[in-house]
C-alpha cells in the first residue's frame, strides 16, 4: 500500500494536508476512530504470557532469577512485535491489491514483484486467495488508494479502492486477516463500517498532490460499502448495512469532537496550577 502523499505523522495522530509541503489541517479517518479505542492491557498480557511460554530457553531458565528476568523482558514486546509484524503484512497484501487493479486499469504496475514479495514472507496464499476473490467478483475498477476530504466535519483519509462490482459502484476497504483453528478467515470488526460511513461521506477527491488539485467527489453517495477480510485460505466479503449506517455515522462525528477538543486542551497549556496559602495565614 502507497503511503499517502498527503499524510503526516504528528503528536495528534495521523493529519493530511491539502498539498504536497503544506500544513497538516484535518486528522485521517483511523485517527478519528482511534480515539474511541478499547482498552488492549489484557491481550498484551495475554501475548506475554504465550511468548513466555513458548521460549525454548524456558526449561533451562527454571531456578535461575537471571535468564527468567532476560525471558521476561523479551516478552513484554511480543504485543508490540505481533502488532508491527501484522502491520507490515497487511501493507504487502495491501500493495499487491493496489497492483492488480492498476494492472487492470492499463497504467503501470508491478503484481509480480509483489506477488513474489509475499511468496518470500511465506505470505503467497493471500494472492492467490485475493486473486479468486478478484475474478470470482467481475471486480471492474475505478480509482484505487484514492485520497478523500471531508471539509464540513474536517477529516480526510484514503480509500483503498472504488469499484464496480455487478453493476454496483462500490466503496471497499480491504483487511488482511488471520485464519481461525478450522480454517476459516477471521471475521471483520464491525469498526470496519464506521470507515466505509466515512468514507462515502467524502466532498472531495484528489486530484493531484502537487498541484494541490481536488475535485468534487464523482461517486454515488448509496454506493455499496464492502468489508472485505482477506485470508489465506478464504476471503470474506462483507455489506454495510444501510440501517445502521447513520449511526455509525454519528458516532464517527461523536469521535472527531473528541479529537478536536484534545488538540484544543493540549494548545491551552496547563489544566491545574499550584496555589500558595493566604497572605498571612
Amino acid at each position: 500500500m502507497t503511503q499517502p502523499q498527503l499524510a503526516h505523522s504528528t503528536d495528534f495522530g495521523r493529519m493530511y494536508s491539502r498539498t504536497l509541503g503544506g500544513l497538516p489541517e484535518v486528522p485521517s479517518i483511523t485517527t478519528v476512530i482511534g480515539q474511541g479505542n478499547t482498552d488492549l492491557s489484557g491481550w498484551a498480557a495475554h501475548m506475554a504470557a504465550t511468548a513466555v511460554v513458548a521460549d525454548d530457553r524456558l526449561p533451562q531458565a527454571m531456578g535461575q532469577p537471571a535468564q527468567l528476568r532476560a525471558i521476561a523482558r523479551q516478552a513484554t514486546g511480543a504485543a508490540e512485535r505481533f502488532r508491527d509484524d501484522a502491520a507490515a503484512r497487511g501493507d504487502r497484501v495491501h500493495s499487491y491489491a493496489e497492483q492488480m487493479a492498476l494492472r487492470t486499469l492499463g497504467r503501470p504496475h508491478d503484481v509480480a514483484g509483489h506477488r513474489e514479495l509475499l511468496k518470500e514472507h511465506g505470505e503467497g496464499a493471500f494472492a492467490d486467495r485475493f486473486d479468486d476473490w478478484w475474478d470470482g467478483y467481475g471486480v471492474r475498477p475505478l480509482d484505487p488508494e484514492v485520497t478523500v476530504w471531508n471539509a464540513e466535519v474536517g477529516y480526510a483519509g484514503t480509500l483503498d479502492l472504488v469499484a464496480e462490482i455487478g453493476g454496483r459502484v462500490c466503496l471497499i476497504d480491504y483487511k488482511t486477516k488471520g485464519t481461525t483453528r478450522d480454517g476459516r478467515v477471521k471475521p471483520l470488526d464491525p469498526k470496519v463500517v464506521m470507515q466505509l460511513a466515512a468514507g462515502v461521506q467524502a466532498q472531495e477527491r484528489l486530484v493531484d498532490a502537487e498541484k494541490g488539485t481536488w475535485e468534487a467527489w464523482p461517486y454515488p453517495k448509496d454506493a455499496m460499502l464492502l468489508g472485505v477480510a482477506l485470508g489465506e485460505t478464504e476471503v470474506l466479503t462483507q455489506r454495510a448495512e444501510p440501517a445502521v449506517l447513520p449511526a455509525y455515522w454519528r458516532r464517527f462525528w461523536a469521535l472527531r469532537q473528541v479529537w478536536e477538543s484534545g488538540h484544543q486542551l493540549a494548545s491551552l497549556g496547563p489544566a491545574l496550577r499550584p496555589v500558595p496559602p493566604p497572605a498571612g495565614s
